[in-house]
């Protein structure tokens, strides 16, 4: 058993990942698999605007010149919560600690939406291929279950596990792009679906609505900085290879489906249940072909379950680290060096989450998996239009930062006023997503998540007022390898040991 210690002896495990661990688990988190089978198909019958590849294409793009500012400040503040602390370095420590909690609600609604989508996919694939007919929640619970023992493990074994089940979802997705493009509905491959005139439609807002969902992981580098290698150059490098490689992966793949069924023929065949889309085109080429994508998509699932499950228990330790919810929630494994307590914390709450939707009848994959899903997309815009002026805000007050005023100015404020209209219709279009009662769940939605920054507020003005010393901890950048202890950074963000953080550490 891995027995847990408080972080006086020491912080997460240093060195653990590199930037191709960090890539896993961040593409993992953002499941290719799970994008095809779900994404991109909910795009084109809930919208039906053709043009959903362009549309991967422009929010490629977008995030690509957000995470320019995000990579920069990461080289300077090391800190596994990081939203949390990019918005305390750059706004203030109490609309940090605002963040942190908001940032909680919207990991925790992602990951325990996955759960929904497993049970679901599971019991299909079993009923099917097996002959086993079991209620979705039990699947759910052996996922939680595994997710939960490679939790409080080294996140090296995560890394690994991510790595090997990413190799495979993505093999079978590029298979599918070739068998696309090498047999077209037509005969010829048709690039309308790529066509940006395309994205001037009423649909449009419903569309990025689905594609932004699609991107949400990737942004996730910065939370295990603490545990990487030079996090001061790994880091960046894997933001910038992650929207690269996705942005990529996902156009083409909407691409490919579109010239597999057709641009005129697309929107029908994904709003027909019976289409089995994207399974029936691989199933074209052989029937063996379309069983093994199946059982790629529960991997795909199983992966981002792990690593949004990874996400939220290190926010847990930054936020418990921080004083801003018990420190209890802040011991780590004594050989693993990983949040256990923060790790147990998830599952637990996941546990109940799922457990309340089996007991109130909740559907799995319009209620769970839908609802969750699209709360956690408002939460992530909020945060990285937060961070966007947080960067600019930490740089002008870091002007001897060696950062020119592309990655510190420009870049963050373009990506942050197209964020809040990518926003706005997320908002607006949300019936797309919501389905039936979507003008008064999205309030719902939003109202929940202006509680849990407000909470978060509250939170940080109590520790403003009455604990002053911690509340000087909050969002401080942490020892990563490669820096020596006790010196600071070139941001001032103090570096020193663990025991020797003022208000930090219990």
């Amino acid at each position: 058993m891995d027995l847990i210690e408080s972080t006086p002896a020491g912080g997460l495990a240093q060195g653990e990942l590199s930037t191709g661990s960090l890539v896993s688990s961040t593409v993992g988190a953002s499941a290719p698999m799970t994008v095809l089978a779900g994404g991109i198909v909910a795009a084109f019958a809930a919208t039906g605007v053709v043009a959903t590849p362009a549309a991967f294409v422009v929010v490629a793009v977008g995030l690509g010149v957000w995470a320019v500012g995000y990579a920069a400040m990461s080289r300077h503040v090391h800190n596994t919560g990081a939203f949390a602390a990019f918005i305390a370095r750059g706004l203030g420590r109490i609309p940090g600690v605002g963040a942190g909690v908001l940032s909680l609600v919207s990991y925790n609604a992602i990951q325990i939406s996955l759960y929904g989508l497993f049970g679901v996919a599971a019991d299909g694939f079993a009923t099917e291929h097996v002959g086993v007919r079991w209620p979705w929640w039990v699947w759910s619970s052996l996922a939680m279950f595994a997710v939960g023992v490679l939790g409080v493990r080294r996140v090296k074994l995560s890394g690994q596990v991510l790595a090997v089940l990413l190799a495979v979802e993505v093999a079978a997705v590029l298979l599918f792009d070739a068998g696309g493009f090498l047999h077209p509905a037509a005969s010829h491959v048709s690039v309308a679906g790529l066509d940006p005139r395309g994205l001037a439609v009423a649909g449009v807002g419903g569309a990025l609505a689905f594609v932004v969902a699609s991107f949400v992981g990737f942004e996730g580098g910065p939370d295990y900085a603490e545990e990487t290698a030079d996090a001061g150059r790994a880091v960046p490098r894997s933001i910038y290879l992650t929207v690269a490689f996705t942005g990529g992966l996902y156009a083409v793949s909407a691409w490919a489906l579109s010239v597999a069924v057709g641009p005129t023929q697309i929107v029908d065949a994904a709003r027909n249940p019976d289409s089995g889309l994207p399974f029936s085109v691989i199933g074209a080429a052989g029937g063996a072909l379309a069983v093994i994508a199946n059982l790629t998509l529960l991997t795909s699932v199983f992966g981002a379950l792990l690593a949004f499950h990874n996400v939220v228990a290190r926010y847990v330790f930054a936020a418990a680290r921080d004083r801003v919810l018990p420190s209890g929630l802040a011991r780590i494994g004594r050989r693993s060096g990983a949040p256990v307590a923060g790790s147990v914390a998830q599952t637990v709450t996941a546990l109940l989450v799922v457990a309340g939707f089996v007991v109130l009848g909740g559907d799995p994959f319009t209620q769970l998996f839908t609802w969750l899903s699209y709360l956690a997309a408002l939460g992530v815009l909020a945060l990285m239009v937060g961070t966007s002026v947080a960067v600019v805000g930490f740089f002008a007050r870091n002007p001897h930062l060696p950062e020119g005023g592309l990655r510190t100015v420009l870049a963050p404020v373009v990506s942050g006023l197209g964020l809040v209209g990518v926003a706005w219709l997320t908002f607006s279009s949300s019936g797309t997503m919501l389905g039936h009662g979507a003008s008064l769940l999205r309030w719902v939605f939003l109202a929940l998540l202006a509680v849990a920054f407000g909470l978060g507020l509250a939170r940080g003005a109590y520790l403003h007022a009455n604990r002053a010393e911690a509340y000087q901890g909050i969002g401080a950048s942490v020892p990563v390898s490669g820096t020596v202890p006790g010196q600071r950074v070139e941001s001032g963000a103090y570096v020193g040991s663990a025991a020797q953080r003022p208000g930090m550490w219990s």
